[in-house]
């Protein structure tokens, strides 16, 4: 007669009783594979050993809500193989940081306070150092993370702290180049030829920041804001150089002043937003809100399933 485990699973074949030569059909109805039944015996225990290693790797895991995701990494939560994000340090409140000591001067700058100016040439070595350089590390590391957004952003404005900071260098001559003796920076500030051009790369970048508005409203309220923000930052300071390429130099004055608060208002936002990432980082008693928005718009792959790249 045929034994079994305790999955009720026959360890061997049915054999025709000794006495009576017959099989016993009340237990089996057909003759088992040794081997097989042995595998699924070792199936089953491997089944339960990945569920008890499951329940392990859940509990030793750290599982964020949406609204704390965000708040750590300013950027949607998508799934993303491996679990670098709990291995690593974050690397946003480095690029925030970059990025508000960076603008927070400037803005001072442009609007003139206590004798301040030149475009904030100044800072030209903080736009290199601590804009450009901090945004782009932070850049590629949240590219490590699978952040595509937040990747974009800090690579991108650490392009542009690096290229105003270069248009601010002599030696680059992107100024002097449009005077008439071709390298003599004052002169080449008041021609009609650098402030157009001049214009036109900040009206794009007024063009790249809208779209990356229109993004972050999947993030969250204290993002959105910053964006908001730095868009009119580059309105205002289109328009100013705009107006003085035509001569208008009292218009434009108002408009860089305009640029400067919208900038400065853009740092001091940025300045909120380190804080809340530095609460969360220290695991402080409480944390400040930031408004989530993610819940408020569903994703296309919680709609529609996950992106098919084929």
């Amino acid at each position: 007669m045929a034994t079994y485990n305790t999955a009720a699973v026959p360890l061997q074949d049915t054999a025709p009783d000794a006495m009576t030569g017959s099989v016993d059909t009340a237990t089996s109805q057909a003759p088992y594979d040794v081997e097989a039944a042995r595998n699924k015996e070792d199936g089953s225990l491997n089944s339960d050993h990945e569920e008890a290693l499951s329940r392990f790797r859940t509990a030793g895991s750290v599982v964020m809500t949406p609204e704390l995701f965000e708040k750590l990494y300013l950027s949607p939560e998508r799934r993303v193989k491996g679990n670098l994000r709990q291995t690593f340090a974050n690397p946003t409140p480095l690029a925030i940081l970059g990025h508000i000591l960076s603008i927070c001067p400037l803005g001072c700058d442009l609007i003139g306070w206590r004798g301040a100016g030149q475009s904030g040439a100044a800072s030209t070595g903080a736009f290199i150092f601590v804009g450009g350089l901090l945004l782009f590390i932070s850049g590629i590391l949240e590219f490590f993370l699978g952040n595509t957004f937040s990747f974009v952003v800090f690579c991108v404005f650490g392009g542009f702290w690096f290229s105003l900071a270069g248009t601010l260098i002599p030696s680059f001559n992107s100024v002097g180049a449009y005077s008439a003796t071709g390298e003599s920076l004052v002169l080449g500030l008041s021609t009609k030829g650098f402030n157009a051009s001049f214009a036109f790369y900040l009206l794009f970048w007024a063009l790249a920041v809208m779209i990356l508005l229109v993004c972050s409203l999947r993030t969250n309220i204290a993002f959105v804001a910053l964006f908001v923000c730095l868009e009119f930052t580059f309105l205002m300071l289109t328009g100013a150089y705009f107006t003085n390429a035509n001569g208008q130099a009292v218009i434009a004055g108002r408009l860089v002043k305009a640029g400067g608060g919208f900038a400065l208002a853009c740092g001091l936002i940025g300045f909120y937003i380190f804080l809340v990432l530095m609460l969360v980082a220290v695991d402080f008693p409480f944390l400040l809100p930031v408004g989530d928005l993610s819940h408020l718009m569903v994703g296309y792959s919680k709609k529609h399933g996950a992106l098919k790249t084929n």
